[in-house]
């Protein structure tokens, strides 16, 4: 298992370096510049601003010079935040992504887990059928799409909750639910179909025959298998809620990395953009390793 980490890990600087190539081709070939959105600027300053950022140099050049300083650890300055450098930018707004992004999960496996054993133990019953119903209604509602729906009914017409900003616990109330309820649909899913094969395994039967009780079949015996492929979807998963958090910040206004990414590809901020990227990017990475790894754990049968 060390050495299957160690080979993972070591694969991380070329699939990174893979994605830093990828991004940084795709946002320079976006029409406009990170200057574009100023009024008009003398040529003499303008030029002065492309030296100053090197940006009057060949592509190739200002690739191997952002290159050189990522392996530095330095993603270089902002553009449009002057007096801020990335690393400082995703320093400050991390916190806030995380804890946005870590209460969604935790939403969604809280109560994703439960409804779908719960499904799964009364299988085509009208519980199942109800649950796996909201279910599929959660996995068709875009979050762009459920998020304003919860602001009216909890906010605007309730007055239950804040509408938006960052504040108290409460702030944070409507994005999660917006963030996690479809991640909570799709693990509901994964629970009741992984279930239901389990709960008619041989093991299964085996322990039902030795005299076990019900509940400790079901959560010592039955579910950490059944749990194996809700383990292997918190990778996508990450990924999902850390592309859904980009829509939901900027929703409410949270000052997280979200927003941030988005404001920087509207105004072509080259290397706030290329900086958050290559975060998020190392973040999945080491985080489906993370999964992998407890995957192996709850299925003994599993060897790297």
């Amino acid at each position: 298992m060390l050495a299957y980490a160690v080979r993972r890990i070591a694969g991380v600087v070329p699939t990174l370096l893979i994605l830093l190539t990828l991004a940084f081709v795709l946002i320079r070939s976006a029409p406009g510049g990170p200057f574009d959105a100023e009024k008009q600027l003398p040529p003499q300053i303008e030029a002065n601003l492309q030296a100053k950022y090197h940006l009057d140099e060949p592509l190739y050049q200002q690739y191997a010079r952002y290159v050189w300083d990522v392996l530095h650890f330095d993603f270089g300055p902002s553009f449009q935040y002057k007096d801020l450098t990335v690393t400082q930018l995703i320093t400050d707004a991390f916190p806030v992504s995380l804890k946005l992004g870590a209460a969604s999960l935790l939403f969604a496996l809280l109560f994703g887990v439960p409804l779908g054993v719960l499904a799964a133990l009364r299988q085509n019953s009208p519980t199942d059928y109800g649950l796996m119903t909201l279910a599929m209604v959660g996995i068709s509602i875009p979050n762009f799409v459920l998020a304003p729906l919860l602001i009216l009914l909890l906010a605007v017409y309730n007055d239950w909750l804040p509408a938006g900003g960052l504040g108290g616990p409460s702030h944070f109330v409507i994005p999660v639910l917006a963030l996690g309820t479809a991640m909570m649909a799709y693990v509901a899913r994964l629970t009741r179909g992984s279930m239901i094969e389990v709960l008619r395994s041989d093991f299964i039967r085996t322990a039902r025959a030795k005299g076990l009780t019900a509940r400790r079949v079901l959560f010592v015996h039955a579910l950490p298998a059944g749990l194996t492929p809700v383990v292997s979807f918190m990778g996508p998963a990450t990924a999902g809620i850390i592309t859904g958090s980009v829509v939901i910040e900027t929703i409410f206004g949270i000052p997280g990395l979200g927003r941030f990414i988005v404001q920087g590809a509207t105004n072509r901020d080259y290397t706030l953009v290329l900086g958050v990227v290559l975060f998020y990017g190392m973040l999945i990475i080491l985080f489906n390793l993370l999964v992998d790894l407890v995957y192996a754990w709850l299925d003994p049968r599993v060897s790297y």
